[in-house]
């Protein structure tokens, strides 16, 4: 697994590296002090995964992960964070951020969830984890009567148009045709009174709000 190391202070990445270095199955490809420094290395560099602070110079590791996410939706990326506010945890939530680790993490802890984060799982520190649970308890539940009319295959493929799949990606990932996905996609729209996959995702990310 390709990893880029996304933090403003040397000495955590030295710490990251040497870590990931003593491993088999994890490679350290890049380094990054700043966000848009991140951005511009997972265009050049197409990394498995990077993992994110969120406090850099210029723009931040949310703003950083949402822009990657955008322009490179199969790119994984693991938070690693000093802070656990709400203020910090749900924004990178939103970002496509897939887990959430303390830097107070032990060695092992880090590197079991970046191999985790790396399969496509998520991943919380456990008083993270606890937030994230108080969190999707205590949100409204989405009373948006659209979705109800997708169907089951219809509801997976909307997943992975809101990840910024394309319609031969998920065709590829669900074994399916493309003119299929094409099909599905357009009742998707359809159903969803939407124009185009832009606006399906963001309708997909409200509940979020």
């Amino acid at each position: 697994m390709n990893i880029v190391i996304v933090d403003d202070h040397p000495m955590y990445r030295n710490g990251i590296r040497n870590l990931i270095q003593a491993t088999d199955d994890l490679v350290i490809i890049g380094e990054a002090g700043t966000g848009e420094e991140a951005v511009r290395l997972a265009e050049a560099l197409q990394p498995d995964m990077m993992l994110m602070d969120i406090r850099l110079p210029d723009i931040d590791g949310i703003e950083a992960t949402r822009r990657i996410k955008d322009l490179h939706p199969r790119i994984h990326i693991l938070i690693l964070s000093m802070h656990k506010d709400d203020e910090s945890i749900l924004p990178a939530m939103k970002a496509g951020a897939r887990g959430y680790l303390l830097k107070e993490a032990d060695g092992t802890e880090l590197l079991q969830a970046i191999r985790m984060v790396g399969n496509g799982n998520g991943v919380f520190s456990p008083d993270i984890a606890g937030r994230m649970v108080d969190f999707l308890e205590k949100r409204p539940k989405s009373t948006n009567p659209l979705f109800d009319q997708l169907t089951g295959r219809e509801k997976e493929i909307l997943h992975w148009v809101s990840e910024g799949y394309s319609n031969a990606q998920i065709a590829l990932k669900l074994h399916l045709s493309v003119k299929t996905v094409a099909n599905n996609v357009t009742n998707i729209l359809n159903k969803l009174q939407v124009a185009d996959r832009h606006e399906a995702r963001l309708l997909v990310k409200l509940p979020w709000v």
